[in-house]
Parts: structure tokens; C-alpha cells; sequence
């Protein structure tokens, strides 16, 4: 069952892709750190959180990837791994209120995984826009507006480094950072742990 972690060491083949993803080069406005990784998506699991911090030291994008791994395989991933995204970025009003958001969102990451050559298998997901207003003792806030990337896909490759690029291309366009020029790569990875 995929819900249960198994107790013993993870396989070297887990152990392989999981250093494969860490290698992937991230654009130096993301920084990423190891996170905890769920505990019942599969027998054995990594994570990683990233966000793009503003000047002023508030978030513009934040997300978590997760690498799930099933030696045993399971049907609808197609394979036996198995990367799960989350990406969340403020937008502002206009942009929260258009009605094509979501399939724009929607194209940031598929755009992310084809400019990283990150092949992959059964992409699925949700796009969802949030907007908050605040009441009470917090009335004085603005109103916020969001949105939320959520996928997951089967790693055709081996090149799992591909796929956190990918993830952290993502991060930069929801916070509204424009793409790398083509040719243009990013020299080093900023990583906290």
C-alpha cells in the first residue's frame, strides 16, 4: 500500500534521483531549502520549499515540490516516481479578476517544464484564484489576491535537476519575473537548510 512508509533504508534508485533533483540549477532569485516530506503519498518522499522574496523581505511567490517514490509502481503515475508541486503568488487585482488567470497560470508551468526539457508523464492539476478581504481587528488590511499552482507529473527522464528547474522557473513567473533569455543559465542555486 502506498500510504504506508516503509521502515527500512530508501533504495539506492531513490537515493540516486533524489541527489539527480538536488542538482538541478535554480534561478538565483529563488531560494530553496530541504522541507519535511509527507508522510503517506508513498513509501519514501523528499521535499523542498522555495519562495521569491521581495526587497522589503515579504514573499512574491512560495511553494513546495515533492519527490514520492513507489518502488512497487503505481497505475496512475504511470512509473514509480512521482514529483508533486505547489506554487503560490500574490497577483494584483486586475490580473485576480481576469477570467483566463487559471490557463495562464496553467501555461506558466507547462512552459517551465518544455524551456527546461523536463519530459514528463500524466500532468494533472488545479489552478485557483484567492482573494481575501480582511474584518474586524485585521479590517485595516488590504484586500489580498492570489494564486495557487497545484500538479503533479511522472518524471519521464532521468534528469530529475531538469524538473526543480522547472519548479523554480514556476515560482518566478507567479511572482511576476520574467523568463530567462534563451541561452542565458543559471550559474549557482541559492540554498538554505
Amino acid at each position: 500500500m502506498a500510504a504506508r512508509r516503509e521502515a527500512s533504508r530508501p533504495p539506492e534508485e531513490f537515493g540516486r534521483a533524489l541527489e539527480r533533483l538536488r542538482s538541478g540549477p535554480v534561478r538565483d532569485e529563488v531560494e530553496v531549502s530541504d522541507a519535511p516530506a509527507p508522510q503517506r503519498l508513498a513509501p519514501h518522499a523528499a521535499a523542498v520549499t522555495g519562495h521569491v522574496p521581495a526587497p522589503d523581505d515579504h514573499e512574491l511567490a512560495s511553494g513546495r515540490l515533492v519527490l514520492l517514490h513507489d518502488p512497487a509502481g503505481v497505475e496512475s503515475w504511470a512509473g514509480t516516481f512521482r514529483l508533486v508541486a505547489y506554487v503560490r503568488g500574490e497577483t494584483e487585482q486586475e490580473m485576480a479578476g481576469d477570467p483566463f488567470l487559471p490557463a495562464v497560470a496553467w501555461t506558466w508551468l507547462l512552459e517551465s517544464l518544455d524551456r527546461r526539457g523536463a519530459d514528463q508523464l500524466a500532468l494533472a492539476g488545479t489552478v485557483t484564484r484567492i482573494s481575501s478581504q480582511s474584518f474586524g481587528a485585521i479590517s485595516g488590511r488590504p484586500p489580498g489576491n492570489e494564486v495557487e499552482i497545484r500538479a503533479s507529473w511522472t518524471p519521464h527522464s532521468a534528469d530529475l535537476g531538469a524538473h526543480l528547474a522547472a519548479w523554480g522557473d514556476l515560482l518566478c513567473a507567479t511572482a511576476g519575473l520574467p523568463p530567462l533569455p534563451p541561452g542565458v543559465v543559471t550559474m549557482q542555486r541559492r540554498r538554505r537548510s
